[in-house]
């Protein structure tokens, strides 16, 4: 008699099959990929408790973790709890939004280069919050909402010029670099005409900081990541669909067209959330889903690792920004571009080596 057993199928990693009966879904998840993620996490609750302790007023981690958790002592909480963890959460939340919205792109375009910041969709976003600044007046909100419809039009404008024909990819980011070149054009400009205080306050912004956030900003973020986050869950496993080609995608059943369409929103959506709340950070969503995938030694970008890994590396060069250069400190914005510059020239080798 022949045997009628299943055959085990290996995926050259070990994997964790995830099937929970009330949801009806199913889910293989590589050890490796959970093993990094905690080890990741780890990290930067560690660079959290360093960050809330540190400063003019420093304080021991003994004493951090009873003020955020206890708060028995008024003047702890007062520091850690109402001066500093809004920025360490805030920290947090954008990096993980900025490390989600690359690996999209990078899945999306199927190009290392994929990156809300090199497309131009960052740029756009700064746009929006300019006109506001500048040009309206507004205030937090305002300039929030400004970035928000700015990201949303670059990205709009872009994937008509780039999609029209079904092209996708290496054509996307062209086309996206020479958007985001005439929309830098536009930025300057617009604070050239601007007087002098309004000028110096949407260059400081520019530059990408989360100086000056407080809960205020907290909640209206959370609840917008998190509706974002939401969305993202029924349309991640079309990224590895599209990773194959879209003539493989059709063939499979998508609608490659309208994943890409909605794919591409989602990720313009988080770019767009971390630049009306902070400026445009460079760099975080080019860098950390390359930097997750090599560490979970993946065959495709999880989006998972990626978040992770944006939220430690922004929390970490937050913390450079406040205090390797005290008394001075700097927008966190310089320090991911100092950074991630030399990782994109790393990254421009290495590809021009395997051509």
């Amino acid at each position: 008699m022949n045997d009628q057993r299943p055959t085990k199928i290996d995926f050259g990693r070990t994997t964790v099959l995830f099937r929970p009966r009330r949801l009806g879904l199913t889910a293989r998840i590589g050890v490796r990929t959970v093993v990094v993620c905690a080890i990741l996490l780890a990290i930067a609750v560690v660079t959290a408790v360093i960050a809330l302790g540190s400063g003019e007023f420093p304080i021991p981690a003994a004493r951090v973790l009873r003020a955020v958790f206890i708060g028995d002592e008024r003047f702890d909480r007062l520091v850690v709890w109402d001066w500093r963890l809004p920025r360490i959460l805030l920290a947090l939340a954008l990096g993980a939004a900025l490390g989600v919205s690359g690996a999209i792109l990078q899945s999306v375009t199927r190009n290392p280069l994929g990156s809300p910041d090199i497309i131009g969709f960052s740029t756009g976003a700064y746009t929006g919050a300019l006109l506001v600044i500048l040009i309206l007046g507004g205030g937090n909100f305002q300039t929030a909402a400004g970035a928000m419809i700015g990201g949303l039009g670059a990205a709009l404008v872009i994937h008509l010029l780039a999609l029209r024909h079904n092209v996708s990819g290496f054509r996307l980011i062209i086309v996206g670099i020479g958007v985001s070149a005439m929309l830098a054009s536009v930025n300057t400009w617009l604070i050239m005409r601007a007087d002098l205080d309004a000028a110096m306050s949407a260059a400081a912004w520019g530059a990408g900081s989360l100086n000056g956030l407080s809960w205020p900003q907290v909640a209206p973020t959370m609840l917008i990541l998190a509706v974002l986050a939401l969305a993202v869950i029924p349309a991640a496993p079309r990224l590895q669909i599209l990773e194959l080609g879209d003539d493989t995608a059709r063939a499979l059943g998508l609608d490659a067209s309208r994943a890409t369409g909605w794919l591409i929103a989602l990720s313009v959506g988080f770019t767009s959330l971390a630049t009306a709340v902070a400026g445009p950070i460079a760099f975080v969503a080019l860098a950390a889903p390359h930097l997750a995938r090599r560490l979970t030694r993946t065959p495709s970008i999880a989006l998972a690792p990626a978040a992770v890994m944006g939220a430690t590396l922004l929390i970490t060069c937050d913390w450079i920004a406040q205090h390797a250069f005290a008394p001075t400190t700097i927008p966190v914005g310089i320090v991911t571009g100092s950074i991630g510059g030399l990782y994109l020239a790393y990254l421009l080798v290495v590809e021009a080596r395997r051509n």
